[in-house]
């Protein structure tokens, strides 16, 4: 048996902005040197991309270790499942036995979920949060409430339709009122699907996890969305349903914080946000679109335009606080090419003070920008000397107003087109 003092400890990575940042690709760039990498929360409404080679890799629930053939990948307990996006997501890839362990504790998404979900949106008109509509918060919702499902339950069939319907006839009146009609005729050959396809999948992952790291094995932690949608430390009411912050990872896991090694936060090299919700640097002018255009900024998952603008250097200082950062990894610096001028945001004006922390309300901070020349082209460029002076210096300046090291830049979405500084 290994001492807690020498054995290993588990990887983080963690998005830093709001979602979106290129954690997909920098976790299979990193997975290649993990045995295990663990999906700790979320649901199917989170997407990296991954481009290996030339071809393009879409997942939502899968860890991104799941392009290494050496790596297992799991599926933790604090994740919401939807078996049906789950199971075609799976069908991505071929033999993923034993190289795919699902948490048995881990809360199932089931077709109330998701009209709940849109009934809800739907009601709330101009205060509509921007939901992708896939049924998450409608399960963390049921899973707080004590009334959710966990994917464990598939093992007894008999039980798991029993205790469903016994729920949706108690809700009966709240379907009703949303106008939600439920095809309860389907549910028995739906619930045997999930089995038959999910069943030899589902394990008690926490267990597994602990015997992993008692055993020295490497361990990658990967989160979706993030920090600025935290339920409790982001921009709420516009979050997710979920902690997307490091210490989520524990909770989604069930590892302790002792467990947790060094913490990698994503940043894009500017910021971009889906849905509504505060966004200070967000630019509506030829510059937003530009960034857009250039970034191919288009939700994975719903294909959404997204909200662009300006590195928001004052939110990235305070999620790498709170999230305990030992290195930052910049992504898509290369999206920049071709500006005559890059802004930062090193500040906010809010009610005629200047401060350098998030208020309260980050619906009344204006950005105060510090202007940065631009440079003609860092795509591809796989050594930080390749890089134009003025990039080296972007790059350099935001290190030092941040206060946290630059520990890789990403040039291209292509896996090789990357920098180890």
């Amino acid at each position: 048996m290994i001492q807690k003092s020498d054995r290993k400890r588990a990887d983080l990575i963690v998005g830093i902005q709001w979602g979106d940042e290129g954690k997909g690709k920098i976790v299979d760039l990193l997975a290649q040197n993990y045995d295990i990498v663990v999906r700790y929360q979320g649901g199917h409404n989170a997407g990296h991309t991954i481009v290996v080679e030339g071809k393009t890799y879409a997942l939502h629930l899968i860890p991104s270790g799941v392009l290494n053939p050496k790596a297992v990948n799991v599926i933790g307990n604090g994740v919401v499942i939807s078996p049906e996006a789950l199971i075609k997501e799976m069908k991505q890839f071929e033999n993923l036995e034993g190289r795919l362990l699902i948490s048995d504790s881990a809360h199932m998404i089931l077709d109330h979920h998701i009209l709940l979900d849109q009934a809800k949106e739907k009601l709330r008109g101009k205060k509509a949060i921007g939901t992708t509509g896939r049924g998450i918060g409608p399960a963390y919702s049921d899973k707080i409430a004590r009334s959710g499902f966990k994917i464990g339950m598939l093992r007894d069939l008999d039980k798991l339709e029993a205790d469903l319907r016994e729920y949706l006839q108690q809700n009966e009146p709240i379907f009703k009122s949303l106008d939600i009609n439920l095809d309860l005729d389907s549910l028995r050959g739906k619930l045997e699907e999930y089995a038959r396809e999910l069943n030899s999948y589902i394990i008690n992952t926490t267990n597994y996890l602990w015997k992993a790291l008692d055993d020295n094995k490497r361990v990658l932690l990967e989160g979706a969305q993030g920090t600025m949608l935290d339920i409790d430390h982001g921009t709420y009411p516009y979050v997710t349903s979920s902690s997307t912050i490091s210490a989520g990872a524990c909770i989604g896991t069930g590892l302790n914080p002792k467990d947790i090694g060094e913490v990698t936060g994503i940043v894009k090299a500017y910021a971009t946000r889906v849905g509504n919700g505060p966004f200070p640097t967000e630019d509506f002018g030829d510059d937003g679109e530009k960034l857009r255009e250039q970034g191919h900024e288009f939700g994975t998952t719903t294909g959404r335009p997204r909200r662009c603008g300006w590195f928001d250097a004052v939110a990235v200082k305070s999620a790498s606080r709170l999230n305990g950062c030992d290195g930052l990894s910049i992504m898509k610096l290369d999206v920049l090419d071709g500006f005559e001028k890059i802004k930062v945001c090193v500040a906010y004006e809010v009610n005629g003070e200047e401060i350098d922390y998030i208020p309260s309300n980050l619906e009344d901070a204006k950005p105060i920008y510090r202007e940065f020349d631009g440079w003609e082209k860092t795509e591809g460029a796989r050594d930080f000397d390749q890089l134009p002076e003025n990039a080296q210096n972007y790059l350099r300046e935001i290190e030092k107003i941040v206060g946290t090291k630059i520990s890789i830049v990403s040039t291209s979405p292509d896996r090789d087109d990357t920098i180890r500084v």
